[in-house]
């Protein structure tokens, strides 16, 4: 018997035409350079970016330049997020009819919980580069807008969007996509840097409350993570690799496992002196407990993640926007790290930390030269055509 697998449709396997914008499009196609197809996935630019001040900043020793280095990109990144801002709205005001679809398409609705991470990955650079060019002062202040901001909005965005899943959209087994995972992972953001904020506000309450929250947050999204994981590795191992142009959210799945562990460091540093014994001496033990685990699996997350894109670079993988998925992600590991490093006193985490943020620079340079090439080209803001999906395998077997 002879059993050969079609390849799915473009939409059942978890693709949005506005989601990929492949650069690979016929030569001579018209173009319609506007924003009606930039998608909330854009945000990603955003994060991707600010991680890569803040995660530099806790680096081991003290290289020369990388502070003032890391306080630029800092920079770049919240003009980056005031200017796409401005653009979203645009795109709400005359294009609302793309972004009421957007929130209905299963494969475009998750990246709206970039937009929450993308205040709140700004608002903790503030914090940790920011207040060099800014001032302590003016540093809080826009934190605690960016990071009040970013978290409501991922409060919102962690129930709505999977609601809309439940209710609105409709979604097949095969469609399971590790992008479903943004939306769930912004409250742990909210986890990891709010606890940045408890030193600047009045001892007792305040303190306790604002760091209380931010366990709960880590509870609410490291749960939820935990159902929606099982679904996107069965979905590997049962349909196979996932479309070449969507292989890059692999590694969305780090972002969880390295902000969670960056969470847990942060509550270890902040407990002392806002929580009583033995719940501050507590958080100290569940930082390498927790962390030290979690961040073995990220490890092997990262290997098999990068395996798979590298077969998927081979089969002719292009630049898309997924990219971005190669930099926040990663920068998390790089922060959990640090906290590991901080916390147990072990070199190789300080040596890990050094590595990872070397492979999330290096990324993150390739991304946005790409990114910048194709938005001054045209191409990525360009009404995109519909992408190719790989074929499935075929099988046979023979009785």
């Amino acid at each position: 018997m002879v059993t050969a697998a079609q390849p799915l449709p473009l939409r059942k396997a978890g693709i949005r035409e506005a989601g990929i914008h492949s650069p690979n499009r016929r030569a001579g196609a018209p173009r319609s350079v506007t924003v009606r197809h930039l998608g909330p996935n854009w945000y990603a630019s955003v994060m991707g970016t600010a991680i890569v001040a803040t995660a530099g900043a806790g680096l081991p020793g003290n290289a020369p330049g990388l502070r003032t280095a890391c306080t630029a990109v800092w920079a770049l990144s919240l003009a980056m997020l005031v200017a796409l801002l401005a653009a979203r709205t645009v795109h709400w005001t005359h294009h609302r009819d793309q972004a009421r679809a957007h929130l209905l398409d299963p494969a475009m609705a998750p990246f709206y919980g970039c937009l929450a991470m993308a205040f709140l990955a700004v608002g903790g650079a503030t914090l940790v580069v920011g207040e060099d060019w800014i001032g302590t002062g003016a540093a809080v202040v826009l934190d605690a807008v960016l990071f009040t901001v970013g978290t409501v909005l991922g409060l919102v965005g962690a129930m709505a969007v999977p609601y809309l899943m439940v209710v609105r959209q409709r979604i097949e087994p095969g469609q399971a996509s590790p992008v479903w995972i943004l939306p769930l992972v912004a409250p742990m953001v909210s986890a990891a840097l709010g606890p940045l904020l408890v030193p600047h506000l009045p001892p007792g309450q305040p303190q306790e409350t604002l760091l209380l929250a931010c366990v709960a947050m880590f509870g609410l999204s490291l749960l939820a993570t935990f159902l929606m994981l099982p679904m996107v590795f069965a979905r590997l191992i049962t349909t196979g690799p996932l479309p070449l142009a969507l292989t890059p959210t692999l590694f969305l799945v780090l972002g969880p496992l390295g902000q969670s562990t960056t969470a847990v460091g942060k509550f270890a540093d902040f407990a002392p002196g806002v929580l009583s014994a033995p719940y501050s001496q507590g958080f100290g033990m569940l930082a390498v407990l927790y962390g030290v685990p979690v961040m073995g699996f990220a490890l092997l997350w990262l290997g098999l993640s990068t395996a798979m894109v590298l077969r998927a670079r081979r089969r002719g993988m292009g630049f898309a926007m997924t990219w971005w998925a190669f930099t926040f992600p990663v920068g998390t590991c790089v922060t959990g790290a640090e906290a590991l490093a901080r916390h147990t006193g072990v070199v190789v985490f300080d040596w890990l930390a050094v590595g990872l943020y070397v492979l999330l620079v290096a990324a993150w340079a390739v991304t946005a030269v790409r990114t910048a090439r194709g938005l001054l080209s045209g191409e990525l803001l360009a009404a995109p055509r519909r992408a190719a999906v790989e074929p499935a395998p075929t099988t046979a077997r023979t009785r």
